[in-house]
């Protein structure tokens, strides 16, 4: 399969973990719950980890290609106030401030 769009997702976070198995089928992302999150990808769509928290998602189709990266980023998406989540790799967020102090 010769891919032609890819999709890169930045995990940030403290122990956020992703790793694939059955050649680039099967995802399997640690965000701090009690349970591993798991996707399949559909047809047309590979995922491949290059680190623990960077995955690339790519294929010959771009819908099916960035609707998996859509569904994957949902799982858990980037607060606001700690920037934690999953992001686009050239996504960035625009940190709101917390509660200020009484003094």
């Amino acid at each position: 399969m010769e891919a032609k769009f890819f999709r890169f997702l930045k995990l940030v976070g403290v122990g956020f973990k992703a790793r694939t198995e059955r050649e680039g089928r099967e995802l399997f992302l640690k965000l701090g719950y009690s349970h591993e999150v798991q996707f399949t990808a559909p047809p047309a769509v590979r995922v491949f980890c290059f680190k623990p928290n960077l995955i690339c998602c790519t294929g010959i189709d771009k819908n099916r290609v960035h609707h998996f990266a859509g569904a994957v980023r949902n799982s858990k998406p980037p607060e606001v106030y700690k920037g934690k989540g999953i992001l686009y790799i050239d996504e960035v967020i625009k940190l709101k401030p917390g509660k200020k102090q009484k003094k």
